[in-house]
């Protein structure tokens, strides 16, 4: 759901709640309108993830508060970091940085889904419903545009069973992973 539909889902819900106690009302709409808040801040794309977007270079991306560097670059072309909130384990990483093109590539955490609301554990036929020019990449993985920025894609590896296993958001451009 986009900030501008969530929006209006708020306002028509306190519409209909106008109806009951005034303060429970506000007290309800206060509510509605943090989730939908909370709900843009974990959608993976079109931009980013948060306040971390594509692009955004490493000292801008540390200055967010919001990622910890976990692998350094030591000659490579990109270092691996965690976002604070999700850490993953001891070998991986939630995100690569690009010394050329800034942050590259970003790994959806549980519970994290994009805007049409593909994320781990949505079917891969879910996945070519909300994205209905997807194409298979060479690794088997379902390759798809971002809807609303031309410059990045989500990949989504599949599980034997046909659920997504794991969501990658990247710039059409990065140099970090295959």
């Amino acid at each position: 759901m986009t900030m501008g539909k969530a929006l209006v889902a708020v306002l028509a819900g306190g519409a209909l709640l106008a109806t009951g106690t005034p303060a429970h009302a506000r007290t309800v709409r206060a509510e509605q309108a943090a989730q939908a808040v909370e709900g843009a801040k974990t959608r993976l794309g079109p931009n980013g993830y948060g306040k971390v977007r594509l692009g955004m270079s490493a000292k801008k991306a540390r200055a967010t508060g919001k990622v910890v560097l976990k692998m350094p670059l030591r000659g490579g072309s990109c270092s691996g970091w965690d976002l604070k909130a999700h850490p993953t384990g001891k070998n991986s990483v939630g995100l690569y940085i690009s010394k050329r093109r800034g942050v590259a590539v970003i790994f959806a955490p549980k519970g994290v889904r994009t805007p049409e609301g593909i994320g781990i554990g949505s079917t891969t036929k879910q996945v070519k419903k909300a994205y209905p020019r997807w194409k298979t990449a060479a690794s088997g993985f379902l390759l798809a545009s971002v809807p609303g920025n031309k410059k990045a894609y989500y990949a989504f590896i599949a599980s034997k069973k046909g659920t997504v296993k794991e969501l990658a958001f990247g710039l059409n451009t990065q140099d970090c992973v295959n």
